[in-house]
């Protein structure tokens, strides 16, 4: 067999096919897809390899046109044996982590369902809300996707009244505790008045609540009371009598009908479109919904029960075992329920039902979950109609031959010149995808303090932003992901005018859209053009200009402050005979502000890497010039109290 019929797609070469099914055994075992390329496009498992494997190329595999679209492509197929249907589970979830597979992405990455994160990686963990799950450091543990935000806001805000926990990321003062010690909000961690291990013996107690555990807690915290009433540890008992009382509150309007209150059990379903598949998850423990957790996945990437499917996998990989419930309802029945099973039954050490259930009570409960699924779907077209509109009207006043997928705005921030940066904001589909977002330090050197030149800063951030196309002529523009459909410039005719001169001469004028929008009046020119067009300021094709403006005009505001406080910060410590920029970026890594600094002594100063002590009594003596007045010893003493 040649190199170059190893590259044909195995559809086209029945005879190679079929010789290479028949070597695949009928184990259980996860594959891989490969296509001309060598890249894996999928990654799968099953507990009969032979028998999944060739289901693909089947005529009936072309109902779904996802898959009939990733078999063109596969021109090889390989495959690793596993003892268990668990093992393949396991193996193919931490496989699709590494390599990511195109045909494997299900869930979408959406920003509107929040975690909540414990950072058990630090010395004195912290817990926070977040839209962004960062899965770096394996020790951090996050909790979610919750949907209801303002009830997790709730949920956080009463368990920092009920347990002492760390309520700031950064200590307000560097040598006292804050006002939150005193009133017993804050065991003191800044100052660390607790232990490490004491600390997460109390974060300990606070992830039990979003591990759906409340009722477990009350359990040992009622225990712990009595035992201390028994000691005459009165003042102990009240402070767990007050932890029962905001547990009992917190869980005191999520009753749900159950029946069994010994049972704990999550139900999932789903409503769908021909777009968009939105996914609620009900944790119930003990009759108490303690979780409503919600997902969004591609409607396209398969039946409703893979799709389900998929979700369940993706979220018990992620949780402990304790998490675990030991029934799964789910609406629609499971292509591989028994391999889910027989892995969730292996991790939490007893038998785990996954079914579809056909009795009235938890029937009803699977109806309940697609109803709250469907009313989120319902707010999901809203938005995606409300955005399409927006971009129809958009294309329209501007004449554009197609929807603005991707549409880029650009804006600058300074004062008077001094700290001169730029922004580029991205919308996706009329949607901010801050992914794409960029921030540009203007580079200009007739910009500065004192004279400031917004038309050369734009023109030079277009330059930039667009160099590599100029230099490039063959670089694909249409089609390619990274390149606008639209630009959009902050400001009138003289700032359009500027990109549009840098534009030609880079020879990109045909390739790139760009208008101006101004603010005073929300009018929007055009290249060449005198006169604004003629609309209506709540045009939805407006709005969503004045959207995309206003959101680079915050993006420009915020990194130009955080580089003005930079630069009012280093400016102190460039006063400072013999201190380099390196040096100066750690004594501000290391004590946070100048007036930390200034209340360090001398031997704390040398403890920062790079400064020793001679350069440490010169940086103390420049906050205290008290200190050099008298050379007999007296100073340096105190200086190191």
């Amino acid at each position: 067999m040649t190199q170059s019929s190893q590259l044909i797609p195995l559809l086209k070469t029945p005879d190679r096919l079929e010789s290479r099914l028949k070597e695949i055994p009928q184990e259980p075992g996860v594959y891989f897809m490969r296509d001309a390329t060598d890249n894996i496009v999928y990654i799968g498992k099953s507990k009969s390899l032979r028998s999944r494997v060739r289901s693909y190329f089947r005529d009936d595999a072309y109902r779904e046109p996802r898959t009939a679209l990733m078999v063109m492509q596969v021109v090889e197929i390989e495959f690793i044996v596993t003892d268990t249907e668990a093992e393949a589970l396991a193996l193919e979830a931490n496989l699709i982590k590494q390599h990511q597979p195109h045909f494997n992405v299900l869930l979408k990455d959406d920003k509107k369902y929040p975690f909540l994160c414990i950072t058990w990686s630090d010395e004195y963990p912290r817990i926070f809300i977040t839209r962004k799950r960062k899965l770096t450091k394996g020790k951090d543990r996050y909790y979610g996707p919750y949907v209801d935000v303002g009830l997790l806001r709730r949920t956080l805000h009463l368990v920092k009244r009920v347990f002492p926990l760390r309520q700031r990321p950064q200590p307000l003062f560097r040598d006292r505790p804050c006002l939150n010690y005193d009133i017993g909000r804050c065991p003191g961690v800044c100052q660390q008045l607790i232990s490490p291990e004491d600390y997460r013996k109390i974060l300990m107690k606070v992830a039990m609540i979003f591990q759906g555990r409340t009722q477990e807690l009350e359990d040992i915290l009622t225990a712990q009371m009595e035992k201390a009433a028994e000691e005459l540890n009165f003042e102990y008992a009240a402070r767990l009598r007050d932890q029962i009382r905001g547990l009992e509150s917190l869980g005191a309007d999520q009753k749900v009908q159950s029946p069994d209150d010994t049972v704990s059990r999550d139900a999932i379903a789903l409503a769908a479109d021909d777009h968009h598949a939105c996914i609620q998850l009900f944790q119930i423990r003990a009759g108490r919904l303690v979780g409503r957790l919600g997902f969004v996945a591609d409607a396209q990437s398969g039946t409703p029960g893979a799709i389900l499917q998929r979700v369940l996998e993706e979220h018990y990989q992620s949780v402990d075992a304790v998490e675990i419930p030991t029934e799964i309802l789910v609406q629609h029945e499971l292509p591989d329920s028994d391999i889910l099973a027989a892995f969730l039954t292996q991790r939490k050490g007893r038998k785990i039902s996954v079914f579809l259930p056909q009795r009235q009570t938890k029937a009803d409960m699977i109806d309940m979950v697609e109803r709250n699924a469907g009313y989120e779907l319902a707010r999901t077209q809203r938005f995606a109609d409300r955005n399409n509109q927006a971009m129809l009207d958009l294309a329209e006043i501007l004449d554009l031959p197609d929807l603005p997928h991707r549409i880029e705005g650009y804006d600058i921030s300074h004062i008077q010149g001094s700290d001169a940066v730029a922004s580029q904001v991205t919308f996706i589909d009329g949607l901010p995808a801050k992914q794409h977002y960029r921030h540009y330090k203007i580079k200009n050197p007739t910009v500065r303090s004192g004279h400031s030149d917004d038309f050369a800063s734009m023109a030079e951030v277009i330059q930039r932003r667009f160099r590599r196309y100029a230099q490039d002529p063959n670089l694909q523009r249409v089609g390619n992901a990274d390149f606008p459909d639209l630009v959009m410039i902050d400001g009138g005719k003289g700032q359009l005018s500027a990109v549009v001169e840098v534009l030609r001469e880079m020879n990109l004028m045909e390739d790139v859209k760009v208008v101006s929008l101004a603010k005073q009046r929300e009018e929007i020119f055009l290249p060449g053009e005198t006169l604004p067009l003629t609309t209506e300021a709540e045009q939805p094709g407006v709005q969503l200009l004045r959207r995309l403006r206003d959101e680079a005009h915050r993006f420009a505001v915020s990194f130009h402050r955080q580089q003005r406080s930079d630069r009012m910060r280093r400016s102190r410590l460039e006063e400072i005979p013999g201190l380099g920029h390196h040096r100066q970026k750690l004594l501000l890594a290391h004590f946070r502000s100048i007036d930390y600094l200034r209340e360090a002594t001398v031997s704390q100063i040398a403890e920062v890497s790079g400064i020793g002590p001679k350069m440490a009594q010169q940086i103390y003596e420049y906050f205290h010039p008290q200190a050099a007045v008298d050379d007999s010893g007296e100073a340096l003493t105190q200086a190191g109290r």
